[in-house]
């Protein structure tokens, strides 16, 4: 059952709708009267935390006067531009918007598990597989928009001989990123909110802000392993030199 005050404020009113809405496509809900998770809520608080950031800045953009969320959008966007251009080179603009979003969104998902009375979405398996199952389907898409059917020799080696041998590794490697953004994030931000709660309730006082500021600054690295990995797969995916 949800747990966290914003879950449950969904379920109660949009609650009967996401449950009619799961049985429309033959999914039973686990809690027909509170189908909507505090995974799903957080990452909707996310969404909507985000969506609020991007129209502020849109709204205030100012070449005399700028203000200071447009300082900081600033400086994540010539971030995102620079590691775009290290990692991926030529074109790499074409995917700023996707590695900013990306990046941005599970950074406040880590982070959101600080914030007493909610909890991180990135600590519940599903929202990494997520967000590990769409990265997975970007850069396939942009490699052979990229490279059309010349996209395929990245998965049949430098000779054709090896190619039979080489092709069922090079799929399986593929899908074990996926595993491996999924895992990777999850048991991190996982084990961050299970030692705080664990050192919590044994040494409520002094000793867990210790551990608050080492989960914090684990979340901004695997936040940023994401992005990192993200990237380097895009760069793999549509260089026209396999």
């Amino acid at each position: 059952m949800p747990t966290t005050l914003f879950a449950q404020f969904l379920n109660l009113h949009f609650g009967a709708a996401a449950t009619s809405l799961l049985r429309a496509v033959h999914v039973e809900p686990v809690f027909p009267r509170a189908p909507i998770t505090d995974a799903v809520a957080m990452e909707f608080l996310v969404f909507l935390g985000l969506l609020i950031y991007f129209v502020v800045v849109r709204l205030t953009l100012s070449v005399e006067k700028p203000a200071p969320v447009q300082h900081l959008a600033e400086i994540t966007h010539e971030f995102v531009l620079e590691q775009g251009d290290q990692i991926i080179g030529h074109g790499h603009q074409r995917f700023t918007g996707f590695l900013t979003v990306l990046g941005l969104f599970i950074l406040l998902c880590n982070l959101l598990g600080l914030i007493p009375g909610l909890e991180s979405p990135t600590a519940n398996v599903v929202a990494p597989l997520g967000f590990a199952i769409v990265t997975f389907l970007y850069y396939h898409f942009h490699g052979i928009r990229a490279n059309r059917a010349g996209y395929i020799k990245q998965f049949l080696g430098p000779v054709w001989w090896i190619a039979p041998l080489l092709f069922p590794i090079e799929i399986i490697s593929h899908l074990a990123r996926v595993l491996s953004l999924t895992v990777r994030l999850y048991a991190n931000i996982f084990a961050g909110d299970l030692l705080i709660l664990a050192f919590f309730s044994i040494i409520p006082i002094g000793v867990p802000l210790v551990f608050i500021g080492l989960h914090f600054g684990v979340d901004i690295i695997q936040a940023y392993v994401f992005f990192l990995l993200a990237s380097i797969y895009l760069s793999m995916a549509v260089a026209h030199e396999h």
